[in-house]
Formats: C-alpha cells, sequence, structure tokens
C-alpha cells in the first residue's frame, strides 16, 4: 500500500526532545523502506544534537510490523542487508533516552522498533507480539536479543516461537510496558516523563544509557570510568551543593 506524497514520519523537534510520528494510514503505520529511511534520517540530526525520542504512531496504531508487501519479494541478500535491523539499531543506540508511547497494535517490526526503546508506555488497547514463523521468517530486527533482556529467555522463547501476541496488561505483567494510560493521555503520560528525564544532568543521563547498554562483562569498569568523568564536571559540585542548601533550609 501507498500513502501517497505524504511523509511516512512526522518529527517534531523541541530544545530537549523529539516528536516522532509513525504516519502510514493506508498501511496502519507498516514500516517500509521510506520509514526507514526517515528513522535514519532522525538519528542522524539525534547523534549531531542528543535529546530524548518520543516514538509514536498516527491513528491509533503504533506499527502493524513491517510492509509485508515489500517484505514478501525480498530476498537472501535483502535479509543479509538488515535493512530494518539496523536501523533499529541506531534508536536503541541514540544517546539519550528513546520512549516509545505504544497504542494499538505493535506487530513484528513495529513491536522491534518498540523494544528498541528504553521505555515503553502504552494503552489498555496495546496489542504487542511477533508472529514471524507464522510467515515463514524469524524477529531479525531485535527481537532474539532485546526481548530475552527485556522479559526473560523463557517468555522470549514462548512469544517468539509461538507467535502469541500480548494484550495490554500481559505486556505490562511481564514488563514489556512501564504502564497504562489512556489513549488521549499517552502523549502527555511520555512527555512527563520527558519532562523529568530534562530536569537531570544531561550528561548523567547520557552516561547512565551507556553504562545500561554496555554488555555484562564490561561492569563494572565502565560504570567507574563513566563516574570519574562525571566527577571532575562543575555540574556535579553546583547540583550536590545546591541539594545541600535545599535540605538545610
Amino acid at each position: 500500500m501507498t500513502d501517497g506524497i505524504r511523509p511516512p514520519l512526522i518529527v517534531e523537534c523541541g530544545d530537549d526532545r523529539v516528536v516522532a510520528t509513525l504516519d502510514r494510514p493506508a498501511s496502519r503505520n507498516a514500516i517500509d523502506l521510506a520509514t526507514v529511511d526517515a528513522l535514519h534520517a532522525l538519528c542522524i540530526e539525534l547523534e549531531q544534537e542528543p535529546r530524548t525520542l518520543i516514538l509514536t504512531g498516527a491513528g491509533g496504531v503504533f506499527a502493524s510490523g513491517a510492509d509485508i508487501a515489500q517484505l514478501r519479494d525480498r530476498r537472501a541478500a535483502d535479509a543479509r542487508q538488515g535493512i530494518n535491523t539496523y536501523a533499529f539499531e541506531r534508536i536503541a543506540a541514540l544517546p539519550m533516552p528513546v520512549i516509545a508511547a505504544v497504542d494499538g497494535y505493535a506487530l513484528g517490526g513495529g513491536a522491534e522498533l518498540a523494544y528498541a526503546a528504553d521505555i515503553r508506555l502504552g494503552t489498555p488497547r496495546t496489542r504487542l507480539g511477533n508472529p514471524e514463523t507464522g510467515l515463514a521468517i524469524i524477529a531479525a530486527a531485535g527481537a532474539t536479543w532485546r526481548l530475552p533482556r527485556i522479559v526473560g529467555p523463557s517468555r522470549a522463547a514462548e512469544l517468539l516461537f509461538t507467535g502469541r501476541i500480548l494484550d495490554a496488561d500481559e505486556a505490562l505483567a511481564w514488563g514489556l510496558l512501564s504502564s497504562l494510560h489512556e489513549p488521549d493521555d499517552l502523549l502527555a503520560a511520555a512527555h512527563e516523563i520527558a519532562d523529568r528525564i530534562a530536569a537531570n544532568d544531561a550528561l548523567a543521563v547520557r552516561h547512565t544509557k551507556s553504562a545500561l547498554r554496555a554488555p555484562r562483562d564490561a561492569h563494572p569498569h565502565v560504570d567507574l570510568e563513566l563516574q570519574a568523568e562525571l566527577f571532575e564536571r562543575p555540574e556535579k559540585h553546583e547540583r550536590m551543593t545546591a541539594f545541600l542548601e535545599r535540605r538545610n533550609r
């Protein structure tokens, strides 16, 4: 399906955050090559000027999956290019936190885009899952390595082997979503989290994300090196002094 000349991603930029909305109504926001290109362009901007990213979807759907009409004709060489995989990895590796505001369906590639976020919020109508094996392929854009870290190996295996779709309550109970909100309140809830992030020291937030993304065998060395850099900055002294002054009033 096509949405004509309509851009697949609507990007709204602020001083400390960017809101990117998947907007392909004719295909329920299915992720096609134009969407992937738009995500790469967005990443270039956020790599150069780090800000919190809020990802969401228009029309009560996050993303119904990869665009099957395009995916059906891809061959081995296309698989090895990792068209969606590398775009989602770039999203996950952004310097500042990524918040996915997931309303409605987030399936297949749409779910894998949500898994690339650091924080996922949902609504009572959120549905998350990876039905790829039913289409004779695997979830190769992040689910096999991100999902076990989020929900644990056994639950990840169940979802990926069976293709079962989780409803909002199950996704919340499993830790795929951190909270549920009514659809009209979802974006405001994402902004509230972004507000709290913005109130903190930006480099401390970035270093926290770096530590969270580091492999297990890199700890505690990576944490101590990041902390050492922060200990030398005037911002540490200023913020701690302000904290002590407030406490002693």
